[in-house]
C-alpha cells in the first residue's frame, strides 16, 4: 500500500471514528439518564424498562442484516450510515417532547431503528478501508474514538445532574453533538468497486463456515444473558449510589473502554483473535456475577472499570474475526446476521432480566448472565482451537 493510500485508508478510518466519537457523546448525554428518567418521572418499572429496551434492540437488529445487504448490494453504504445516524438527532428531539414511557418507547424504536440501518454499512466501511494485517487495530481505533465520545457525553451528563439541571436539559444538549457529527459523514470515502455482471448477488451465495455459524450459535446464546445496560444502572441505584454517582460509574464504563480499545485490538491482530475473545467472555462472567455477589460501593466501581475492559476486548477483536471469516463481498452481510443475532438475543435477554429483577430477586440477572459469559468463553475457546486444528491440519503444518 502507498503512503497516499495509506493516509487515504487511516483518514477514513478516522472520519467514521469521529462521527461515532460525536453520535455517542450525543447519545451518553442521554443514555444513563433515561431508565432513571423513566422510573422516577413516569413510575415505570424495571420490567417496563427491560420491555422497551428489549423491543428497542430487536428493532435494530432485525435491520442489521438487510442493511448490510442493502449497503453490499448497492454499495451506497456510505448514505445508509447517514440516514441512520440522523435517527439519532430525531431520538433525542422526541425524548425531549415526551410525555410518557410510551413516548419514551417510540423514541427508543427511533433510535435503534437508525443504529440498525448504520452499524452494518459503517463496520463494512471499516473492514474496506483498513489494511487486513491491521484490522483488529482499525476497529480498535473506531471504538476508541467512539468510547471517548462516550466517555465525554456521559461526563456532561453527570455534570447536568449533580449541578441540578432537570433531565430535559441533558436531552435538549445532547442535539448540538448529534447534528455535528452527521455534518462529518459526507467527507468519508467509500469504494466504489463493482462486481462482474455475471455474479448473482443473494443470500444462497453466502457459504459461510461451520466454524462462523458454531460462533454466531455461541453469540446467541451469550447474548440471552446479555441484558441492556440499564440493568447495570439500575443495581447501582438499588445500592445506595445517587443519580450522580450513577453517572461516574458510567463514566468510569466508558474511559475503561476507550484506553483499552486499540490495545485489545491490536494484540488481536499480534496474538490472534482466540485469546482475546475467550479472554473477554471470561471478564464478562465474572464481571455480572461479581454484581451478584458484591454489594460494597468500591467494588461496585471496579466491577464497571472492568466491564469497560470486556466491551474493549470484544468490539474490536470480534468484528475482526467476523469480518476475516466472511466472504469478500458479503462482509457488510454477515455483520449485518451478527449484529441481527446479537439483538434477538438482547431482546429475549432484556425481558428475561426484567422479569427476573421482578419475580425472583434483582440478583438473579446477574448470575443467569455470569453463568452464560463463563460457558460462552469455554464454547468459543472450544471451537476455535477446533478449526485451528482443522485449518493447520490441512496447510500441513
Amino acid at each position: 500500500m502507498t503512503n497516499s493510500k495509506k493516509k487515504i485508508v487511516v483518514s477514513n478510518i478516522v472520519l467514521i471514528g469521529m462521527v461515532s466519537l460525536l453520535i455517542d457523546m450525543s447519545t451518553e448525554m442521554v443514555y444513563p439518564i433515561v431508565p432513571l428518567f423513566l422510573t422516577a418521572t413516569f413510575g415505570a418499572s424495571p420490567a417496563i424498562v427491560g420491555i422497551i429496551e428489549g423491543i428497542a434492540e430487536s428493532i435494530a437488529s432485525i435491520l442489521k442484516v438487510f442493511s448490510g445487504y442493502i449497503g453490499d448490494k448497492y454499495k451506497n453504504k456510505k448514505v445508509l450510515t447517514f440516514i441512520g445516524y440522523s435517527a439519532s438527532a430525531i431520538y433525542k428531539i422526541l425524548l425531549l417532547l415526551a410525555g410518557s414511557w410510551i413516548g419514551v418507547l417510540i423514541a427508543r424504536i427511533i433510535d435503534r431503528t437508525g443504529k440498525g440501518i448504520r452499524t452494518a454499512p459503517r463496520d463494512a466501511l471499516i473492514a474496506q478501508s483498513s489494511e487486513k494485517d491491521k484490522l483488529g487495530g482499525s476497529y480498535g481505533l473506531h471504538k476508541m474514538l467512539d468510547m471517548a465520545g462516550s466517555s465525554v457525553g456521559a461526563f456532561i451528563a453527570f455534570v447536568v445532574v449533580a449541578i441540578g439541571f432537570k433531565y430535559r436539559v441533558a436531552f435538549m444538549l445532547s442535539i448540538i453533538p448529534a447534528i455535528l457529527g452527521i455534518l462529518i459523514i459526507p467527507f468519508i470515502k467509500e469504494d466504489k468497486v463493482k462486481k462482474p455482471k455475471s455474479e448473482k448477488f443473494t443470500f444462497k451465495n453466502l457459504n459461510l463456515s461451520l466454524k462462523l455459524k458454531l460462533y454466531l450459535a455461541v453469540i446467541f446464546i451469550f447474548n440471552l444473558g446479555n441484558s441492556s445496560n440499564t440493568f447495570l444502572l439500575l443495581k447501582a441505584q438499588n445500592l445506595g449510589f445517587s443519580l450522580p454517582y450513577v453517572m461516574l460509574l458510567y463514566l468510569a464504563f466508558n474511559v475503561s473502554t476507550s484506553l483499552l480499545a486499540i490495545p485489545s485490538g491490536k494484540l488481536s491482530d499480534k496474538f490472534g483473535r482466540r485469546l482475546i475473545l475467550v479472554s473477554g467472555y471470561a471478564i464478562y462472567g465474572l464481571v455480572y456475577l461479581g454484581f451478584a455477589v458484591f454489594d460494597s460501593k468500591i467494588m461496585i466501581f471496579l466491577l464497571f472499570m472492568l466491564y469497560g475492559a470486556y466491551t474493549a476486548f470484544i468490539s474490536g477483536a470480534e468484528r475482526a474475526f467476523v469480518a476475516e471469516a466472511s466472504p469478500d463481498k458479503y462482509k457488510g452481510t454477515v455483520l449485518g446476521i451478527y449484529g441481527m443475532v446479537q439483538g434477538i438475543g438482547l431482546l429475549l435477554a432484556s425481558i428475561i432480566a426484567g422479569a427476573m429483577w421482578v419475580r425472583i430477586s434483582p440478583y438473579a440477572p446477574f448470575w443467569f448472565a455470569g453463568t452464560l459469559g463463563l460457558g460462552s468463553a469455554a464454547l468459543i475457546a472450544i471451537i476455535l482451537s477446533v478449526s485451528r486444528f482443522h485449518e493447520d491440519k490441512e496447510s500441513g503444518i
